[in-house]
């Protein structure tokens, strides 16, 4: 997992719970990389996971949450970021079906080693899509802040349902179903 996605988890819990929350949650981890991340760095998705689950006992905030609020948070920041990823997609759904043809296509030539989840759509009608989400990773929660993040970005409202379809969480249906 790439060192800018830790670096932002950081600046997140940060802003949320203050500086000596990030410094408790890395020194209580015992992470092989000590915490130190830079942007460009590699480094094991199961350091996350103990992130997470040591900001999650010191919050009393589930795992499953606190990966979904990430998403959502982290969609602002790399919107903002690369505006031209998101640029010339007029909607939500627009944007959701070229992410795996367009926008990890664009990650991969920064980051040839990222390993990306692989992303399915299918659009069912003008309010309703399908997507799967596949990844060894098991971070459904945070694909589905990143959606929430998605739709937010595009001032849209819809209702996310999400469907574990293999049972370690590898693979995960998401129906989104715009509202008015």
């Amino acid at each position: 997992m790439k060192g800018l996605v830790f670096c932002e988890f950081l600046e997140m819990v940060e802003k949320e719970f203050g500086y000596d929350m990030v410094d408790e949650i890395i020194e209580k981890s015992n992470l092989p990389s000590k915490g130190i991340y830079t942007s460009v760095g590699t480094y094991s998705h199961e350091e996350m996971f103990t992130l997470v689950m040591k900001l999650s006992d010191k919050t009393n905030i589930s795992v499953s949450k606190l990966f979904y609020t990430y998403g959502v948070y982290v969609f602002g920041v790399f919107g903002k970021a690369y505006k031209e990823l998101i640029a010339g997609h007029d909607d939500a759904f627009q944007f959701l079906c070229r992410v795996e043809d367009t926008i990890h296509v664009q990650v991969l030539k920064l980051y040839p080693e990222a390993e990306l989840p692989k992303i399915a759509t299918k659009i069912l009608s003008n309010s309703k899509m399908e997507m799967i989400y596949t990844s060894q990773r098991r971070m459904a929660d945070f694909a589905e802040g990143l959606i929430r993040g998605c739709l937010n970005h595009f001032k849209e409202k819809a209702i996310i349902s999400k469907e574990i379809l293999v049972e370690d969480q590898t693979q995960v249906l998401f129906t989104i179903e715009r509202t008015v």
